[in-house]
Protein backbone atom coordinates (compact mmCIF):
# COMPACT_ATOMS: atom_id res chain seq x y z
CA UNK A 1 0.00 0.00 0.00
CA UNK A 2 1.40 3.39 -0.97
CA UNK A 3 1.83 5.98 1.78
CA UNK A 4 1.30 9.50 0.52
CA UNK A 5 1.71 12.53 2.71
CA UNK A 6 2.87 16.10 3.09
CA UNK A 7 6.45 17.24 3.52
CA UNK A 8 8.16 20.58 4.20
CA UNK A 9 10.44 21.69 1.36
CA UNK A 10 13.03 24.45 1.18
CA UNK A 11 14.31 25.94 -2.08
CA UNK A 12 16.66 28.85 -2.77
CA UNK A 13 16.60 30.16 -6.30
CA UNK A 14 19.62 31.43 -8.19
CA UNK A 15 17.88 34.83 -8.10
CA UNK A 16 18.17 34.89 -4.30
CA UNK A 17 14.71 33.91 -3.10
CA UNK A 18 14.01 31.36 -0.35
CA UNK A 19 10.70 29.51 -0.69
CA UNK A 20 9.30 27.28 2.05
CA UNK A 21 6.30 25.19 1.12
CA UNK A 22 4.49 21.89 1.57
CA UNK A 23 4.67 19.19 -1.09
CA UNK A 24 2.71 15.97 -1.43
CA UNK A 25 5.10 13.05 -1.80
CA UNK A 26 4.84 9.27 -1.81
CA UNK A 27 7.06 7.25 0.50
CA UNK A 28 8.70 4.47 -1.57
CA UNK A 29 7.74 0.90 -0.84
CA UNK A 30 10.27 -0.51 1.63
CA UNK A 31 13.13 -2.65 0.39
CA UNK A 32 14.02 -5.90 2.19
CA UNK A 33 15.83 -4.14 5.05
CA UNK A 34 13.71 -0.98 5.16
CA UNK A 35 10.59 0.19 6.96
CA UNK A 36 8.00 2.93 6.47
CA UNK A 37 7.60 5.12 9.53
CA UNK A 38 4.65 7.40 10.20
CA UNK A 39 6.49 10.38 11.66
CA UNK A 40 4.65 11.70 14.72
CA UNK A 41 7.35 13.95 16.21
CA UNK A 42 10.39 15.77 14.84
CA UNK A 43 12.27 18.55 16.65
CA UNK A 44 13.45 21.81 15.14
CA UNK A 45 17.15 21.88 16.01
CA UNK A 46 19.58 24.71 15.20
CA UNK A 47 21.23 22.32 12.75
CA UNK A 48 17.88 21.99 10.92
CA UNK A 49 17.59 25.75 10.48
CA UNK A 50 20.74 25.81 8.38
CA UNK A 51 18.94 23.82 5.68
CA UNK A 52 15.46 25.22 6.31
CA UNK A 53 16.43 28.90 6.02
CA UNK A 54 19.93 28.80 4.54
CA UNK A 55 21.46 32.30 4.67
CA UNK A 56 18.11 34.00 4.02
CA UNK A 57 17.27 37.22 5.83
CA UNK A 58 14.18 36.03 7.69
CA UNK A 59 13.26 39.60 8.66
CA UNK A 60 12.09 39.85 5.02
CA UNK A 61 9.83 36.77 5.30
CA UNK A 62 6.37 37.03 3.75
CA UNK A 63 3.49 34.58 3.86
CA UNK A 64 1.10 33.61 1.08
CA UNK A 65 -1.07 30.63 0.21
CA UNK A 66 -3.61 29.33 2.73
CA UNK A 67 -3.50 28.19 6.35
CA UNK A 68 -3.52 24.56 5.15
CA UNK A 69 -1.10 25.14 2.27
CA UNK A 70 1.20 27.98 3.33
CA UNK A 71 4.10 29.41 1.34
CA UNK A 72 6.80 31.54 2.93
CA UNK A 73 9.34 33.54 0.94
CA UNK A 74 12.36 35.55 2.05
CA UNK A 75 15.30 37.30 0.44
CA UNK A 76 18.82 35.89 0.37
CA UNK A 77 21.60 38.51 0.18
CA UNK A 78 23.31 38.28 -3.21
CA UNK A 79 26.78 38.13 -1.68
CA UNK A 80 25.87 34.91 0.15
CA UNK A 81 24.64 32.93 -2.85
CA UNK A 82 28.10 31.81 -3.93
CA UNK A 83 28.57 29.89 -0.70
CA UNK A 84 25.44 27.77 -1.34
CA UNK A 85 25.77 27.28 -5.09
CA UNK A 86 25.41 23.49 -4.72
CA UNK A 87 21.84 23.78 -3.41
CA UNK A 88 20.44 26.51 -5.67
CA UNK A 89 17.19 25.81 -7.56
CA UNK A 90 16.63 22.51 -5.74
CA UNK A 91 13.58 21.72 -3.60
CA UNK A 92 15.03 20.00 -0.53
CA UNK A 93 13.32 18.10 2.30
CA UNK A 94 14.20 19.12 5.86
CA UNK A 95 14.45 17.57 9.33
CA UNK A 96 17.35 15.53 10.70
CA UNK A 97 15.64 13.29 13.26
CA UNK A 98 12.25 12.15 14.44
CA UNK A 99 10.14 9.34 15.84
CA UNK A 100 6.97 7.50 14.98
CA UNK A 101 5.32 4.14 14.35
CA UNK A 102 6.41 1.59 11.75
CA UNK A 103 3.45 1.05 9.40
CA UNK A 104 5.08 -1.15 6.73
CA UNK A 105 8.21 -3.29 6.54
CA UNK A 106 10.46 -5.12 4.14
CA UNK A 107 11.06 -8.87 4.27
CA UNK A 108 14.21 -9.06 6.39
CA UNK A 109 13.98 -10.33 9.95
CA UNK A 110 15.22 -6.97 11.27
CA UNK A 111 12.53 -5.10 9.36
CA UNK A 112 9.69 -7.44 10.34
CA UNK A 113 10.70 -7.18 14.01
CA UNK A 114 9.94 -3.45 13.88
CA UNK A 115 6.36 -3.82 12.60
CA UNK A 116 4.02 -1.70 14.72
CA UNK A 117 6.85 -0.56 17.01
CA UNK A 118 7.59 3.02 17.96
CA UNK A 119 11.04 3.93 16.68
CA UNK A 120 13.39 6.89 16.65
CA UNK A 121 14.80 7.70 13.22
CA UNK A 122 17.75 9.61 11.76
CA UNK A 123 18.38 10.31 8.11
CA UNK A 124 16.89 13.59 6.93
CA UNK A 125 13.48 14.52 5.45
CA UNK A 126 11.81 14.03 8.83
CA UNK A 127 9.40 16.95 8.43
CA UNK A 128 7.27 14.45 6.51
CA UNK A 129 4.19 12.43 7.33
CA UNK A 130 5.81 9.21 6.14
CA UNK A 131 9.45 8.23 5.71
CA UNK A 132 10.97 5.10 4.17
CA UNK A 133 14.27 4.34 5.90
CA UNK A 134 16.77 1.53 6.54
CA UNK A 135 16.51 -0.44 9.76
CA UNK A 136 20.03 0.60 10.69
CA UNK A 137 18.83 4.19 10.94
CA UNK A 138 16.08 3.26 13.39
CA UNK A 139 16.21 2.63 17.13
CA UNK A 140 13.30 0.73 18.67
CA UNK A 141 12.10 2.69 21.69
CA UNK A 142 11.35 1.05 25.04
CA UNK A 143 7.75 -0.07 25.42
CA UNK A 144 5.52 2.82 26.40
CA UNK A 145 7.86 5.57 25.16
CA UNK A 146 5.98 8.17 23.13
CA UNK A 147 7.25 9.54 19.81
CA UNK A 148 7.61 12.98 21.42
CA UNK A 149 9.85 11.51 24.14
CA UNK A 150 11.99 9.72 21.56
CA UNK A 151 12.11 12.35 18.82
CA UNK A 152 15.26 14.11 20.01
CA UNK A 153 17.18 10.88 20.51
CA UNK A 154 20.08 11.58 18.16
CA UNK A 155 21.42 15.12 17.74
CA UNK A 156 21.42 16.47 21.30
CA UNK A 157 22.04 13.25 23.32
CA UNK A 158 24.82 12.01 21.05
CA UNK A 159 26.35 15.49 20.93
CA UNK A 160 26.47 15.58 24.74
CA UNK A 161 27.99 12.11 24.85
CA UNK A 162 30.35 13.04 22.01
CA UNK A 163 31.66 16.02 23.94
CA UNK A 164 32.46 13.84 26.94
CA UNK A 165 34.07 11.19 24.72
CA UNK A 166 36.16 13.84 22.94
CA UNK A 167 37.28 15.21 26.30
CA UNK A 168 38.48 11.78 27.35
CA UNK A 169 40.06 10.87 24.01
CA UNK A 170 42.11 14.09 24.01
CA UNK A 171 43.34 13.68 27.58
CA UNK A 172 41.31 16.35 29.39
CA UNK A 173 39.52 15.78 32.69
CA UNK A 174 36.92 18.57 32.83
CA UNK A 175 35.10 20.72 30.31
CA UNK A 176 33.38 24.04 29.63
CA UNK A 177 30.08 24.45 27.78
CA UNK A 178 28.45 27.65 26.52
CA UNK A 179 24.74 28.31 25.88
CA UNK A 180 24.48 25.80 28.68
CA UNK A 181 20.78 26.28 29.53
CA UNK A 182 19.69 24.70 26.24
CA UNK A 183 18.17 21.22 26.05
CA UNK A 184 21.63 19.95 25.12
CA UNK A 185 23.20 21.87 27.99
CA UNK A 186 20.78 20.41 30.51
CA UNK A 187 21.56 16.92 29.23
CA UNK A 188 25.27 17.61 29.64
CA UNK A 189 24.76 18.78 33.24
CA UNK A 190 23.01 15.52 34.11
CA UNK A 191 25.49 13.40 32.15
CA UNK A 192 28.56 14.97 33.80
CA UNK A 193 26.93 14.60 37.22
CA UNK A 194 26.39 10.88 36.57
CA UNK A 195 29.96 10.39 35.36
CA UNK A 196 31.62 12.58 37.99
CA UNK A 197 33.04 15.05 35.45
CA UNK A 198 33.65 18.66 36.52
CA UNK A 199 31.66 20.97 34.24
CA UNK A 200 31.74 24.75 33.90
CA UNK A 201 28.46 26.07 32.43
CA UNK A 202 28.26 29.50 30.77
CA UNK A 203 24.84 31.11 30.24
CA UNK A 204 23.60 34.60 29.36
CA UNK A 205 20.72 35.29 31.77
CA UNK A 206 20.37 35.26 35.58
CA UNK A 207 17.33 32.97 35.46
CA UNK A 208 19.37 30.41 33.52
CA UNK A 209 21.88 30.31 36.36
CA UNK A 210 19.16 29.26 38.77
CA UNK A 211 17.69 26.81 36.27
CA UNK A 212 20.95 24.87 35.96
CA UNK A 213 21.69 25.01 39.68
CA UNK A 214 18.30 23.40 40.27
CA UNK A 215 19.58 20.48 38.17
CA UNK A 216 22.63 20.12 40.42
CA UNK A 217 25.17 22.13 38.41
CA UNK A 218 27.99 23.46 40.61
CA UNK A 219 29.64 25.99 38.32
CA UNK A 220 27.18 28.21 36.41
CA UNK A 221 28.43 31.59 35.18
CA UNK A 222 26.53 34.44 33.53
CA UNK A 223 28.69 35.87 30.73
CA UNK A 224 26.83 39.20 30.91
CA UNK A 225 27.43 39.69 34.65
CA UNK A 226 30.02 41.99 36.15
CA UNK A 227 33.01 39.99 37.32
CA UNK A 228 32.43 37.20 34.78
CA UNK A 229 36.14 36.79 33.96
CA UNK A 230 37.16 36.58 37.62
CA UNK A 231 34.46 33.98 38.25
CA UNK A 232 35.48 32.03 35.14
CA UNK A 233 39.15 31.94 36.17
CA UNK A 234 38.15 30.75 39.64
CA UNK A 235 35.95 27.98 38.23
CA UNK A 236 38.67 26.83 35.82
CA UNK A 237 41.29 26.89 38.56
CA UNK A 238 39.08 24.64 40.69
CA UNK A 239 38.04 22.24 37.94
CA UNK A 240 41.20 22.29 35.79
CA UNK A 241 38.98 22.34 32.69
CA UNK A 242 41.10 22.73 29.55
CA UNK A 243 38.59 21.92 26.81
CA UNK A 244 35.47 23.91 25.88
CA UNK A 245 32.56 23.40 23.50
CA UNK A 246 31.18 26.72 22.29
CA UNK A 247 27.73 27.08 20.76
CA UNK A 248 28.06 30.86 20.38
CA UNK A 249 30.88 30.97 17.83
CA UNK A 250 31.19 34.69 17.19
CA UNK A 251 32.35 37.52 19.42
CA UNK A 252 34.89 37.42 22.25
CA UNK A 253 33.69 34.42 24.31
CA UNK A 254 35.98 31.75 22.82
CA UNK A 255 38.99 33.99 23.39
CA UNK A 256 37.86 34.81 26.93
CA UNK A 257 37.67 31.10 27.72
CA UNK A 258 41.23 30.51 26.46
CA UNK A 259 42.46 33.52 28.42
CA UNK A 260 40.83 32.25 31.59
CA UNK A 261 42.20 28.74 31.02
CA UNK A 262 45.71 30.18 30.73
CA UNK A 263 45.27 32.21 33.91
CA UNK A 264 44.01 29.13 35.75
CA UNK A 265 46.98 27.05 34.60
CA UNK A 266 49.43 29.78 35.59
CA UNK A 267 47.85 30.03 39.03
CA UNK A 268 48.94 26.44 39.68
CA UNK A 269 52.30 26.62 37.87
CA UNK A 270 55.47 25.78 39.78
CA UNK A 271 57.49 28.41 37.93
CA UNK A 272 57.01 31.26 35.46
CA UNK A 273 57.43 30.74 31.69
CA UNK A 274 57.52 33.66 29.28
CA UNK A 275 55.96 31.37 26.64
CA UNK A 276 52.96 30.60 28.80
CA UNK A 277 51.57 27.33 30.07
CA UNK A 278 52.62 24.15 28.28
CA UNK A 279 49.19 22.61 28.96
CA UNK A 280 47.15 22.47 25.75
CA UNK A 281 43.92 24.47 25.90
CA UNK A 282 41.23 23.72 23.32
CA UNK A 283 37.99 25.43 22.28
CA UNK A 284 35.73 23.63 19.82
CA UNK A 285 33.08 25.76 18.12
CA UNK A 286 30.05 23.62 17.30
CA UNK A 287 27.37 26.29 16.80
CA UNK A 288 26.80 29.77 15.46
CA UNK A 289 24.36 31.61 17.70
CA UNK A 290 26.52 34.70 17.08
CA UNK A 291 27.41 35.00 13.39
CA UNK A 292 29.94 37.81 13.88
CA UNK A 293 33.71 37.11 13.60
CA UNK A 294 35.36 35.09 16.37
CA UNK A 295 37.62 37.42 18.36
CA UNK A 296 40.90 36.11 19.79
CA UNK A 297 43.29 38.25 21.84
CA UNK A 298 46.58 36.37 21.91
CA UNK A 299 47.23 36.38 25.64
CA UNK A 300 46.99 32.65 26.35
CA UNK A 301 50.45 31.34 25.56
CA UNK A 302 51.31 29.05 22.67
CA UNK A 303 49.66 25.75 23.67
CA UNK A 304 46.12 26.28 22.43
CA UNK A 305 43.73 25.50 19.62
CA UNK A 306 40.41 26.64 18.18
CA UNK A 307 38.58 24.36 15.78
CA UNK A 308 35.21 23.15 14.63
CA UNK A 309 33.39 20.12 16.04
CA UNK A 310 30.56 18.28 14.32
CA UNK A 311 28.69 15.20 15.44
CA UNK A 312 28.77 13.18 12.21
CA UNK A 313 32.59 13.22 11.73
CA UNK A 314 32.98 12.33 15.41
CA UNK A 315 30.69 9.31 15.05
CA UNK A 316 32.62 8.20 11.98
CA UNK A 317 35.82 8.43 14.00
CA UNK A 318 34.63 6.17 16.83
CA UNK A 319 33.18 3.54 14.49
CA UNK A 320 30.23 1.15 14.65
CA UNK A 321 30.92 -0.31 18.09
CA UNK A 322 31.50 3.11 19.61
CA UNK A 323 28.27 4.46 18.13
CA UNK A 324 26.32 1.42 19.35
CA UNK A 325 27.63 1.94 22.87
CA UNK A 326 26.48 5.56 22.87
CA UNK A 327 23.10 4.73 21.32
CA UNK A 328 22.46 2.09 23.97
CA UNK A 329 23.12 4.68 26.68
CA UNK A 330 20.73 7.13 25.01
CA UNK A 331 17.99 4.48 24.84
CA UNK A 332 18.38 3.76 28.54
CA UNK A 333 18.15 7.45 29.48
CA UNK A 334 15.51 8.89 27.14
CA UNK A 335 13.11 9.68 29.97
CA UNK A 336 15.80 10.90 32.40
CA UNK A 337 19.29 12.10 31.43
CA UNK A 338 18.41 12.70 27.79
CA UNK A 339 14.84 13.94 28.16
CA UNK A 340 13.95 16.92 25.95
CA UNK A 341 11.47 19.69 26.68
CA UNK A 342 9.49 21.60 24.06
CA UNK A 343 7.88 25.01 24.12
CA UNK A 344 5.23 24.18 21.55
CA UNK A 345 4.03 21.40 19.24
CA UNK A 346 2.95 22.40 15.74
CA UNK A 347 1.77 20.76 12.55
CA UNK A 348 3.67 20.96 9.26
CA UNK A 349 1.57 23.95 8.24
CA UNK A 350 1.93 25.46 11.70
CA UNK A 351 5.71 25.28 11.44
CA UNK A 352 5.50 27.63 8.43
CA UNK A 353 3.42 30.28 10.22
CA UNK A 354 5.34 33.54 10.48
CA UNK A 355 4.88 33.80 14.25
CA UNK A 356 6.29 30.31 14.73
CA UNK A 357 9.23 31.04 12.43
CA UNK A 358 9.97 34.22 14.39
CA UNK A 359 10.01 32.23 17.65
CA UNK A 360 12.10 29.18 16.76
CA UNK A 361 14.20 31.15 14.28
CA UNK A 362 15.71 33.14 17.17
CA UNK A 363 17.50 29.96 18.34
CA UNK A 364 16.73 31.18 21.84
CA UNK A 365 17.05 28.94 24.88
CA UNK A 366 13.58 27.82 25.95
CA UNK A 367 12.04 28.18 22.46
CA UNK A 368 12.37 24.60 21.21
CA UNK A 369 9.59 23.56 18.84
CA UNK A 370 8.38 20.06 18.01
CA UNK A 371 6.73 19.29 14.68
CA UNK A 372 4.05 16.60 14.57
CA UNK A 373 3.65 16.01 10.82
CA UNK A 374 0.43 14.05 11.36
CA UNK A 375 -1.18 16.60 13.64
CA UNK A 376 -4.46 18.01 12.36
CA UNK A 377 -4.84 21.66 13.40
Amino acid sequence: MAHRGRQIRSEISSEGRLTLSLATVEAPEPGPDEVVVRIDASPINPSDLGLLFGPADMSTAKASGTSDDPVVTADVPANLLRGISARLDQSLPVGNEGAGVVVATGDSDAARAMAGRTVSVIGGAMYSQYRTIGTGQCMVLPEGTTPAAGASWFVNPLTALGMVETMRMEGHSALVHTAAASNLGQMLVKLCHEDGIPLVNIVRKPEQVEQLRSLGARHVLNSTAEGFMDDLIAALTETNATIAFDAIGGGPLAGQILTAMEAAQNANAAEYSRYGSTTHKQVYIYGGLDTSPTELRRNFGMAWGVGGWLLTPFLQKIGFEGVKRLRDRVAAGLETTFASHYTREVSLAGALALDAIAAYGKRATGEKYLINPNRAD
